[in-house]
């Protein structure tokens, strides 16, 4: 176990310092740049380039590699290009935003998808199963945009049930009325309920027939024992790489969710920093995103690995 942490954790540091450079190649290489934006068509070019050499922009770009890299390393994200504030400052308060959203969806699916999968599995082709099976692939496949807007339609404009928008509500404001987080926490977690489950599902049932499971049968065991002390975590094992995929599908459906909602979190902050060309913005938030995937699946990996460890073999 503590050689494939320090395998595992090696890969992770390098994916990281990829993850870096990527970041900052992906940032460099959009069309135009602050300047551009900030001066617009009315800017001369002597202004435009003015702006430029103010901002930094005219440096070569393995000279602004390093001074952007040596700032980090300090915890520094630097200067919004657009609004001159921190960036760190922008990012907290739309992190708080997209917790409010992230945090309850990824509790929803973490609580729902393994008992609906361990209940279809053991009733592996039942009608339950069947219907359950039915609804979650007609869930999955209808797009998250497609049915926040559905949600839209028919719950808030048509029944008036729940707010349709959070336009204008800060964090404060989104905790003093909770009911405006129902329809899109529901819609973030819909496809990643679906996916969870009906990997948890085929988990359990494939270990249901397992040899070992089938041979404690056989001796005696009682069934509830057999479940809970091989099924589920035989089960539970691959089911942890999932998760930590879910929690990647959280931060990219967040996009959406945010754009559909009204909601100014960290989703509608990146689309705002690519078309404004803010180039510290871009890479921190693209930083925070890579960051929190790679470190969740490195913590799924090493889930995965206590849960189900595979015993190598040597020549």
């Amino acid at each position: 176990m503590r050689g494939y942490v320090l395998r595992r954790c090696s890969l992770a540091a390098l994916q990281c310092l990829a993850v870096l450079v990527a970041v900052f190649a992906v940032g460099t290489l959009l069309p135009g740049d602050t300047a551009d934006v900030l001066r617009g068509e009315l800017g001369t070019p002597e202004q435009i380039q003015a702006l430029r050499v103010r901002l930094g922009l005219d440096e070569p770009a393995w000279a602004r590699f390093w001074h952007w890299l040596g700032h980090l390393l300090t915890g520094d994200l630097g200067t919004s290009s657009t609004t001159g504030l921190p960036v760190s400052e922008d990012l907290g308060h739309r992190t708080g935003v997209t917790l409010l959203l992230g945090v309850p969806a990824l509790l929803l699916v973490v609580l729902v998808a393994p008992v609906l999968g361990t209940v279809s599995g053991l009733r592996e082709g039942s009608r339950l199963d069947r219907a359950l099976n039915t609804a979650a692939l007609l869930l999955h496949a209808v797009p998250e945009f497609v049915l926040g807007l559905l949600l839209v339609a028919t719950v808030s404009l048509a029944a008036g049930v729940l707010p349709a928008t959070a336009v204008g509500m800060d964090t404060d404001a989104l905790l003093a009325q909770p009911s405006v987080l129902v329809l899109p926490v529901a819609v973030l977690a819909a496809r990643h309920l679906c996916d969870l489950a009906r990997q948890i599902r085929a988990g359990v049932a494939a270990q249901r027939h397992s040899t070992v499971a089938t041979h404690l049968r056989l001796l005696g065991v009682r069934e509830r024992t057999v479940v809970l002390r091989h099924v589920l975590p035989g089960a539970l094992g691959p089911a942890a790489q999932q998760f930590a995929r879910c929690v990647e599908g959280l931060l990219g459906g967040a996009v959406l969710v945010e754009a559909v909602f009204g909601f100014r979190g960290l989703g509608s902050g990146f689309v705002e920093a690519v078309q404004n060309r803010d180039l510290p913005q871009v890479q921190a938030y693209a930083l925070l995103f890579a960051g929190t995937a790679v470190a969740v699946n490195v913590a799924g990996d090493l889930a995965a690995h206590r849960l189900a460890p595979r015993r190598e073999v040597t020549a």
